[in-house]
């Protein structure tokens, strides 16, 4: 008990200074600002992605399956396939759309209007990714840059001041100084995992939209049409025998 209280007496007077965020962002210097600026596009980007990449938005499965079963089925003809096509919000209606536009031309035109319209969806789901992987890239170096600021001024206060040698005084100015790397950090290394996480998400939707588009390129190219009216009279055929 008498130990404790000796220690509890001699901690009392060490207690360790706070400051608030926002004591910190002002004593980060005027480069703080810029990397504030980067958190908040960073953050609009992250929401409008999450948002935007939702797979009912782009790869309906439902939709998908029902318009491609139909489609097989014979129980679709070129206008009601493209008016529910157009009926759909999704991305890869648009891209079915393009090549239902091209119903019974030969495949290598069915598929070059898929492609065309695919590489367009591909770059809207790309849209703003380059942003944040700036972000990811600008920020530690404005970190840096108000760090190495940081110091500069410490180092003219040290200089300057008839307190030589105190090391607290350096020391002080280093910790106000490595105050902007630690935000440029702070914001580039959430940046860089949401960029690397949505780039996986758009090539795994682009090669899902590229793999619905070559079947359906199968079920209305004039091969494709031609196959299946071959194989329907090959059916009727052996039943009528």
């Amino acid at each position: 008990m008498h130990m404790s209280m000796l220690f509890a007496a001699a901690a009392g007077p060490l207690s360790i200074p706070t400051r608030s965020l926002f004591e910190m962002l002002l004593a980060g210097g005027p480069l703080m600002l810029p990397i504030l600026l980067a958190s908040f596009v960073m953050l609009l980007i992250v929401f409008e992605r999450v948002y935007c990449l939702r797979r009912r938005r782009v790869v309906p499965r439902l939709f998908v399956e029902r318009f491609l079963l139909q489609l097989r089925e014979g129980a679709l003809d070129r206008a009601e396939a493209l008016e529910r096509c157009e009926d759909e919000s999704s991305h890869i209606a648009r891209v079915f759309a393009a090549g239902i536009r091209k119903w019974g031309k030969p495949a290598v035109e069915v598929e070059q209007a898929v492609l065309d319209e695919g590489e367009r969806i591909a770059n809207v789901l790309r849209r703003y990714l380059r942003v944040l992987n700036g972000v990811s890239t600008v920020s530690p170096l404005l970190g840096l840059l108000g760090t190495v600021w940081g110091m500069i001024q410490a180092f003219n206060v040290i200089a300057n001041s008839p307190a030589m040698g105190r090391a607290e005084l350096l020391a002080g100015g280093i910790s106000v100084a490595l105050l902007t790397t630690a935000a440029g950090l702070l914001v580039a290394i959430p940046s860089l995992i949401f960029y690397l996480i949505f780039v996986g998400r758009v090539d795994s939707l682009i090669m899902e939209i590229d793999h619905h588009s070559q079947e359906l390129v199968g079920l209305i190219s004039h091969e494709g049409l031609e196959d299946r009216k071959s194989s329907r009279l090959t059916i009727a055929r052996r039943k009528a025998a």
